[in-house]
């Protein structure tokens, strides 16, 4: 639901953000929306790809080539105009020094849109509906590809499209409306809404809404891609909630949690004496004018709205369609990217909380693995603050099997774009990357310029030794490996970067702003690394290594094959050029590695597999090792 790391089951089944980003890469692939749309046949698009990325040696082996410098891409764009939008002020030097023209005119932001996303999103295939506004003006608003493949049905800017964790905002806004009643307080303890609830007297609302409760992420559940075919009821929901273990003591950390906002979603309708979905009617969507906004009814889906399908393997298939009852106000809203328009103008416009309490919801929260939250990095209540080109970005991200939605809002600027999609994840990546590929066709060239790149110095091949592991980065993992004298990272669910050496434990990624720096121990050994990013610090511990084998093709062909999932699902392991990889229907592929020849582990979260053999050998099932349980499914095929 949001843009951070999630365990495997919520990078493969549920309503989170992250499950919108690609995850199938390789070290040599250029990373990013923009990148891998422009980047196909011809020096010109290479060019325009390089200068967006800031990469002038992959400018200046282009030129050496016979690249032409003022060549342009059908969208209008040459390197000169690619780097003065993205803010390259190095780069756009350094291609002025060569003979770059600067008087060629810049396209017009609609043309540069239009040609990003007609290139990002198939006629044929699911798409998205995308809305750019600025100063309360819809400058921007269409739609791509379609919303009901099989009936041949195209989206437009009334698709309805479910936007998962963006949810979270209006849960959010509600408490704090509630607040400004008088009918609660973020302060209330946990035990005045539920007094059963364990250790309900340490938790807060306030620790709901900043995902720093501690309350263990109902969808974290390794079964839960069965259980939510079915509907439930928010009372037993939240009752199997109680029974998990805390994840640690309130307050002490941040980790994302559906669960809170189950909580708050149910405290809305407790305080408010109104069914949640009622409240938020004629609280907000009423006096908005968002006619297209609601709690989604899987037994009464509205009018006009597209149809959920899953990405994998380069082909689209219908995705699960999972009973909203188990979202709550963690994820059941469904709208339109006109109708998030019009929620951005009133939260912004002071048409939905008070001076007040929009301060409290745009102040991120800081605790021990984020110290150092400022008002321009981290998470407030139901709202992402970042930094973005030098300037505040307030957004959310929303996903769960079908879609994916992005909500971005630069405050200084009034400026907003909707991205909702119907894929997961979509094809062209994350909805809020794209949100901010666009940002920048329109408002580049007023944007403070990114800061010059960090000179790379080379690194000992005993200083990549050391850094190469997994370190843990909140309910994922970053992993970073090593080929000869390059180094690369990848967390879960997004792509492999390259990273290069500042120093022997200064790294930052070659193509976005991201600096690690990694934590020796007295006998020098790394334990932990730092991530620097948007102005967020993000210490990550270093989980213990694995003694890895290497199997030859002999000894994972009994492995490979299909394994019962449940219901209309398998668990499918193929080998892909000499590596092994699981993957569930409709969902994005993991690698495996191995400890031993039945005995293996998923580089980029907390899982292990154990193959079971019968006397002859032969594989009969595997058990999936996960969050303390363990599940054992039949080998049918």
């Amino acid at each position: 639901m949001l843009k951070t790391t999630h365990t495997l089951v919520v990078a493969l089944t549920i309503f989170g953000g992250n499950p919108c980003r690609a995850t199938e890469s390789s070290p040599a692939e250029t990373p990013g929306v923009s990148g891998n749309v422009l980047l196909a046949d011809g020096a010109a698009k290479k060019l325009v790809a390089a200068a967006r990325a800031g990469d002038v040696d992959a400018i200046k082996a282009l030129l050496a080539q016979g690249a032409d410098i003022n060549a342009r891409v059908s969208i209008g764009l040459n390197a000169l105009l690619a780097a003065r939008l993205s803010g390259r002020q190095d780069t756009y030097d350094f291609l002025i020094q060569m003979g770059a023209d600067a008087s060629v005119p810049m396209p017009a932001p609609e043309r540069l849109t239009d040609g990003l996303l007609a290139r990002s999103f198939d006629p044929k295939s699911p798409g998205a509906a995308v809305l750019v506004a600025r100063d309360g003006k819809i400058l921007y608003a269409k739609g791509y590809g379609l919303a009901d493949v099989e009936h041949q049905v195209p989206i437009t800017p009334a698709t309805k499209f479910r936007i998962g964790s963006i949810t979270k905002q209006f849960t959010a806004a509600a408490v704090l409306r509630l607040q400004e009643a008088g009918r609660l307080r973020v302060t209330d303890q946990l035990a005045q809404y539920y007094p059963e609830f364990p250790r309900g007297k340490e938790v807060t609302l306030r620790h709901l809404l900043t995902h720093t409760s501690g309350i263990h992420d109902y969808t974290r559940q390794p079964d839960l891609a069965t259980l939510v075919r079915n509907p439930t009821t928010t009372a037993a929901l939240i009752a199997s909630i109680e029974k998990f273990p805390f994840d640690f003591s309130p307050g002490a950390k941040w980790s994302y949690s559906n669960s809170g906002y189950v909580l708050l979603g149910d405290i809305v309708t407790r305080a408010s004496g109104e069914n949640y979905g009622d409240y938020l009617q004629h609280t907000f969507f009423g006096p908005l004018g968002m006619t297209a906004t609601g709690v989604y009814h899987n037994d009464m889906p509205p009018a006009g709205g597209a149809v959920g399908y899953s990405y994998a393997q380069g082909a689209f298939s219908p995705a699960p369609d999972w009973n909203k009852t188990w979202s709550g106000g963690a994820g059941s809203l469904y709208t339109t990217v006109g109708d998030l328009f019009r929620w951005n103008e009133g939260v912004f416009g002071h048409r939905v909380l008070n001076a007040d309490s929009l301060t409290a919801a745009f102040t991120p929260i800081a605790t021990a693995n984020n110290p150092d939250a400022k008002l321009d990095g981290g998470y407030g209540f139901g709202w992402e603050i970042e930094r973005f080109r030098g300037v505040r970005e307030i957004s959310h991200g929303g996903g769960f099997p079908g879609f994916c939605a992005g909500l971005l809002r630069l405050p200084e600027q009034n400026f907003t774009v909707v991205v909702l999609t119907n894929a997961m994840p979509p094809k062209a990546g994350d909805p809020i990357k794209l949100a901010e590929d666009i940002a920048e066709f329109y408002l580049g060239t007023i944007l403070p310029p990114r800061p010059a790149p960090i000179a790379s110095h080379p690194a000992s091949p005993a200083a990549l030794a050391a850094i190469a592991g997994r370190y843990a980065i909140g309910n994922g993992i970053l992993a970073v490996t090593t080929t000869g004298s390059r180094a690369f990272a990848q967390a879960t669910g997004s792509l492999t970067h390259e990273i290069l050496p500042k120093s022997e434990t200064e790294f930052f990624f070659k193509d976005v702003d991201v600096q690690l720096i990694f934590v020796k121990d007295a006998n020098g050994k790394v334990t932990a690394v730092v991530k620097h990013q948007n102005g967020m610090t993000t210490p990550m511990s270093r989980l213990p290594d694995v003694a890895e084998v290497t199997l030859d093709d002999s000894q994972t062909d009994p492995l490979l094959g299909e394994y019962a999932y449940g219901p209309d699902r398998s668990l499918t392991v193929t080998r892909e050029a000499g590596r092994l990889f699981f993957q569930l229907t409709g969902r994005p592929k993991f690698e495996l590695g191995a400890t031993s020849d039945t005995e293996f582990f998923v580089r980029l979260v907390e899982v292990r597999f154990t193959f079971v053999k019968n006397a002859d050998g032969r594989v009969t099932s595997v058990i999936l090792h996960q969050g303390g349980k363990d599940r054992e499914f039949p080998k049918v095929k």
